[in-house]
């Protein structure tokens, strides 16, 4: 069984409090972009797994994939299986790849084992390792709260737009862009705000981090900059990580100083 877990953007971002938990509270929109990882799940005489592309740091049984596995298998009985993680996403990027490829990893031994689960039950376990991990066991924008966790879905959709990601060769912790950031209610209701043109979102629409991140890397709001010059319709940092990127109307080649960023572009389907 092969998959192909994406990436995700956020439209918006605002860190509204601190919780009793040490957690953050936000409201954020979540948006799949189909920058993938590939990801394999076969039936094999012993748990393994393996992986290839970009390095993942960390001891195997910290993997969100393994620990989609072990969830799953101390309420079902599993027969062992490898899994193999080809890892195009960068990570530190603010894009949820390691997030999508627990949730795929959890859908994906569902359907190898026809487990009794719906994508709904699927959630709990998605939320024990992600705050954004349960978004992408659906395939629809989510107006995300709480942690990030508590979802709804909104009709925003980006089909017909070019949209433009660039990963500037470095990434950001979360816990670093959470050390900066200074909670702040929210100035608008995003699913109100993401219905009104794209034109108006740059007006009412932001990433909280961008604040307190910006001045520390004054590359991003460069890029930010150039994104609005090549002439986006929005653009703006995903989620707490350094990726920009930018909603065209029309393809758009990037600028040449870019050129040993990766990179991803398309129109969405």
């Amino acid at each position: 069984m092969v998959l192909f877990p994406p990436a995700k953007i956020n439209i918006g971002l605002f860190i509204t409090e601190k919780r009793s938990d040490g957690f953050h509270a936000l409201e954020t929109c979540f948006v799949q972009i189909p920058w993938t990882d590939i990801l394999e799940i076969s039936p094999a005489p012993n748990f393994s797994f393996s992986s290839s592309g970009l390095p993942i740091s960390g001891p195997m049984d910290s993997n969100l994939c393994v620990r989609a596995y072990e969830l799953l298998k101390k309420d079902f009985s599993m027969a062992p299986v490898h899994i193999h993680l080809h890892k195009i996403i960068p990570m530190g990027a603010g894009l949820g790849g390691g997030s999508s490829d627990a949730a795929y990893t959890l859908m994906g031994l569902r359907d190898l084992f026809k487990l009794p689960l719906t994508n709904e039950d699927l959630v709990p376990y998605a939320q024990q390792l992600g705050s954004d991990c349960a978004f992408f066991l659906f395939n629809q924008a989510q107006f995300g709260q709480g942690k990030g966790d508590e979802l709804s879905p909104i009709p925003l959709s980006l089909q017909g737009y070019f949209v433009l990601l660039a990963y500037p060769n470095f990434g950001i912790s979360t816990q670093q862009a959470y050390a900066q950031v200074k909670p702040k209610p929210a100035p608008v209701f995003l699913p109100e705000a993401i219905s009104l043109p794209m034109k108006t979102w740059k007006t009412h629409i932001s990433n909280d981090f961008e604040d307190s991140l910006f001045p520390s890397y004054p590359l991003l709001e460069q890029m930010k900059k150039d994104m609005y010059n090549l002439g986006a319709e929005y653009a703006a940092m995903s989620g707490s990580g350094s990726t920009m990127f930018g909603i065209f109307n029309q393809k758009v080649d990037p600028p040449e100083g870019w050129a040993d960023f990766p990179m991803w572009s398309g129109y969405i389907s």
